[in-house]
């Protein structure tokens, strides 16, 4: 593919969840404190297999449509104060940011999640991008990412490489949230690397070659 280059320099996106943050632990608690809120069954072990898409779409699995706006509203209300605090940085996630910004480039977030949480979430780690972008999914990403430029996309989700592709950016996938790596390659990544460990020498090489290098 032929990546599309911004005229301001590099631009590197990254999702969120399962790619910056490991945040299984802070929405299991939130589903299990909104369980025992409504009084309704939800399995938090078996929610946070499936972190990715848009909130409303796992609500589904424990709501009638009906309630799922009233839900969706509560959950994010409640998610700050049993979220934020158990949830770790996944390895290498400040580095990488940091990277992209020690190449003269800008470091954008575009998430699927509730944008103010995001946001919380990266300034309670001390990872700090250029730019957060909450509530775009999958191929919704593309608008985001056409608008700043974005060269790079970084995700651990098929639907974060369909928002590389969609947006014409070079899909960097991660196998540390659900998706396995054959699963990634299948979707359309140009690069698997192990973890974010790995992307700043990928970046490195891909800044000064703007070719997409074999993963590490």
């Amino acid at each position: 593919m032929t990546p599309q280059f911004s005229p301001h320099g590099l631009t590197v996106g990254f999702d969120l969840d399962m790619t910056l943050i490991d945040s299984r632990p802070g929405i299991k608690a939130t589903y299990e404190a909104l369980s025992a809120e409504t009084g309704a069954y939800i399995d938090a072990d078996e929610a946070v297999t499936r972190l990715g898409p848009p909130l409303d779409e796992e609500l589904a699995y424990w709501f009638p449509q009906e309630r799922i706006p009233e839900m969706a509203d509560r959950y994010r209300e409640i998610y700050p104060t049993h979220a934020i605090a158990a949830t770790p940085a996944m390895p290498g996630a400040r580095e990488a940011i940091e990277a992209v910004q020690a190449l003269g480039g800008k470091a954008i977030v575009v998430t699927a999640k509730h944008e103010p949480n995001a946001k919380l979430h990266l300034e309670h780690l001390g990872i700090v991008p250029d730019m957060v972008i909450g509530w775009l999914w999958a191929e919704a990403k593309a608008g985001a990412l056409r608008e700043h430029g974005a060269q790079v996309y970084v995700g651990d989700h098929v639907g974060d490489v369909r928002g590389a592709r969609t947006a014409g950016a070079v899909s960097v996938a991660v196998p540390t949230g659900p998706c396995p790596e054959p699963e990634l390659l299948a979707a359309g990544a140009d690069v698997v690397l192990p973890d974010l460990t790995a992307l700043p020498a990928w970046l490195t090489r891909y800044a000064a070659t703007r070719e997409i290098c074999p993963q590490s």
